[in-house]
């Protein structure tokens, strides 16, 4: 209904319900947040070298000796071969020296190591506990001729967050918000829980498809939820701001949580906690009274209102909803939108595609610099916060800009800002400390650019079918994301490559993005029939022939406004 929201005006816009609602949907985000960066932690790679057996019955010179030394920008020792044991062994037994120099020394018989030949670990490996007690890495040893299967582990995650969204944006828009955001959040307690428990790396990786398949779900209702429920400038500092920052605050107090419990066992159990506690919220947060109505069940949705008119002490109106728009949501109902509905008509359809492109292209970018973040030198735990900390500056800037600017300008600056910065890192490369400003301009663009575009996808998708939408634009986002691992194995083609890829995609999507509809100040569409017009592409020096006129430009002015719009570059 188009004027759903003039309807509900004697609500208000920040009352005692609308705050209770606000708070604890920020609170359920949480979960979401707190187990997003669990794929970089859970598979760390520890630093590793090949193990040397304590009953080999080497010499203190030869156990240091044993393992190559790869000299590749700095010295470091060989992760993946050691000079063979049984030669060595028989060497140390001779009172012999290794050497790494041509010159000998003669005053004691010295073996030159370059010289010898090298095997594989057949005894195993030893990983670093620097950092790490323990990860799924070291404990299933995913290292070396098994190393592919660690970049595997997170293609799994995120094809589960790509199957959860595919299913559940379906039976939410079918069987409402609610029921489907604490299903997640009850997916995302029991198989955190369960990884804990993994016997194997088969094992994990189903428990991990599971993991991901509940993240990117509750994530996704949580928002489609609020924008439904709030509305005006609360709604805007909801999806903008706050919701953004509680999801910030979990990726935070994981990293906090990973840095105090250092093997991946119990960090898996600590995951669990946030969704256990979130679990009670289920008898205090409301469906959504939009969906409710746009599914013909208008007396659940009356009476949740007036509750709603109780709490922030105001009177609500005998007749909330006209019997015209009762009427119409009962149609509605019956039409039971779809998937494929995303794709019936031609305005919808362009709208689609666009959409799925610029969630693909923007989710490789993020989860790339997220990869990469990984080589950094220094302490992961603090790395990772800081990096993540960079969030919460970008998340205020997408608010401030959608307070008071229309969505499309603002994406397309805050994505062209780091793409620009993308491209520019493959000349500084050789520059650690200005690679790493450009880094998080980077960050900070596409950051920038994510919030605006969960806004923009929110208020460009009709109410029948948004939490479809939103979910099909969240899974082409795993796409991205699946990707994402796997595109940084370019640099072994060419070290500028990964950066050039994400650059010029983030560049793509602002260019596509031209085409779609403003949203700006402009009431939700309730109907596919109610949305935008897409533009049409206009070089400034062409001119429109005038319409004519046949008469019937008064009575069509009636009953749809004229939208007259044009794109130029």
């Amino acid at each position: 209904m188009q004027d759903y929201e003039e309807s509900l005006s004697f609500l208000g816009t920040w009352g005692p319900f609308q705050k209770r609602v606000f708070f604890l949907l920020c609170l359920t985000i949480i979960p979401s947040g707190y187990n997003l960066l669990s794929v970089i932690f859970l598979l760390a790679t520890p630093p590793h070298h090949c193990s040397i057996p304590h009953h080999s019955n080497l010499s203190q010179d030869w156990i240091q000796a044993s393992i190559p030394v790869q000299v590749a920008g700095r010295p470091e020792r060989s992760s993946c071969s050691r000079y063979e044991l049984d030669l060595v062994q028989n060497l140390s037994a001779l009172g012999t020296r290794p050497s790494h120099d041509l010159v000998h020394n003669l005053s004691s018989p010295e073996v030159l190591l370059s010289g010898l030949t090298q095997e594989g670990c057949k005894d195993g490996w030893t990983y670093s506990t620097e950092h790490y007690q323990s990860t799924v890495v070291s404990e299933f040893n995913l290292v070396c001729s098994d190393q592919w299967k660690q970049p595997l582990s997170s293609l799994v995650y995120f094809l589960g967050g790509l199957s959860g969204c595919f299913v559940s944006g379906q039976i939410s828009d079918r069987f409402g918000r609610k029921p489907v955001l604490f299903g997640a959040i009850i997916t995302l307690s029991i198989f955190s829980s369960a990884l804990a428990f993994a016997t194997s790396w088969p094992v994990f990786i189903v428990l991990f498809f599971m993991l991901g398949l509940g993240q990117l779900t509750c994530y996704v209702v949580v928002f489609v939820l609020g924008s439904e429920i709030l509305m005006g400038s609360t709604r805007v500092l909801f999806s903008s701001l706050c919701m953004p920052w509680a999801y910030v605050l979990g990726i935070l107090m994981l990293t906090v949580t990973a840095y105090l419990v250092r093997s991946w066992r119990h960090l898996s159990l600590a995951m669990a906690v946030p969704g256990l506690a979130c679990i009670p919220l289920w008898w205090l947060i409301p469906e959504s009274p939009r969906w409710l109505v746009c599914r013909g069940r208008i007396q659940e949705a009356e009476l949740l209102l007036r509750s709603a008119a109780l709490e922030n002490r105001v009177e609500a109106p005998h007749v909330i909803f006209l019997s015209a728009n009762v009427e119409k949501a009962t149609s509605e109902k019956a039409e039971s939108p779809t998937f494929l509905d995303l794709l019936r008509t031609s305005n919808i359809r362009h709208i689609s595609l666009i959409m799925w492109f610029t969630w693909f292209s923007i989710n490789v970018c993020y989860f790339g610099l997220s990869f990469n973040m990984s080589g950094l030198y220094g302490n992961p735990f603090l790395n990772y916060f800081l990096l993540s900390a960079v969030e919460l500056p970008a998340y205020a800037a997408s608010w401030l800009a959608a307070r008071s600017l229309p969505r499309r300008p603002s994406y397309i600056f805050f994505t062209l800002l780091g793409g620009l910065a993308l491209l520019l890192i493959q000349i500084t490369l050789s520059q650690p400390v200005l690679t790493l400003i450009l880094v998080l301009v980077g960050k900070f663009g596409i950051l920038g650019g994510i919030g605006m575009l969960y806004i923009y996808t929110g208020e460009l998708s009709p109410t029948v079918i948004r939490s479809t939408a939103m979910s099909t634009c969240a899974m082409f986002s795993r796409v991205g994301s699946s990707v994402s691992p796997y595109l940084l194995e370019l640099a072994v083609f060419n070290q500028f490559l990964p950066w050039i890829i994400v650059g010029s995609l983030s560049l793509l999507s602002v260019v596509i993005c031209i085409f779609l509809p403003e949203t700006f100040r402009q009431p939700l569409p309730d109907t596919i029939q109610q949305l935008a017009v897409t533009q049409r592409f206009k070089w400034p020096w062409a001119s429109t022939p005038p319409p004519k006129d046949d008469g019937k430009s008064a009575k069509d002015s009636t009953t749809a406004p004229e939208i007259i719009c044009t794109t130029r570059l």
